[in-house]
């Protein structure tokens, strides 16, 4: 059974765009094929969520491999763009002047429904834990109003320049 929703996507509307991708390369690092989030469509300090989403093309890097005839966005890049989100929410939201949240792991991690090229993949995320040595987010991913997976997303504070 799917877990319960963090935020009702009907509240959303996805043409007042709070962070677009120029705003979100001012913030994460990532670049090239390893961009995976196109906007932030929704950011509440209060009660530790935001949504954004990843406009899935048929131009991307995985799509002739996987899997040919049939392409499905590999699992792993779902997480990627959910922790993205979050990164974009801690370096925001929280005082990491001089740092970046790396991808410290995932944790009861489940993939519901493909996500195809030509779909929009929805995040949302909402911030469960923060502090000086780690951040932990449950985040959730949607294809129209179908739950595609979920799970809870780790981060670790790096400091740029750290071997």
């Amino acid at each position: 059974m799917p877990p319960e929703l963090h935020f009702d996507l009907g509240q959303i509307d996805f043409s007042k765009v709070v962070a677009d991708l120029d705003a979100i390369r001012k913030i994460n690092p990532q670049r090239h094929e390893m961009e995976q989030l196109d906007a932030v469509v929704y950011l509440d300090s209060a009660t530790h969520i935001i949504v954004g989403y990843k406009d899935v093309r048929y131009d991307e890097f995985w799509v002739r491999g996987h899997m040919p005839g049939f392409p499905l966005l590999p699992g792993v890049l779902m997480c990627e763009a959910s922790a993205q989100l979050c990164s974009y929410y801690t370096l925001t939201q929280h005082d990491f002047t001089g740092q970046f949240l790396g991808f410290g792991g995932m944790e009861a991690v489940r993939f519901r429904s493909p996500v195809k090229p030509g779909d929009r993949l929805i995040l949302v995320a909402k911030e469960l834990k923060f502090n000086r040595r780690q951040t932990v987010y449950n985040v959730q991913g949607f294809v129209k109003d179908r739950m595609a997976f979920h799970g809870d997303i780790i981060g670790v504070p790096i400091k740029k320049g750290e071997e």
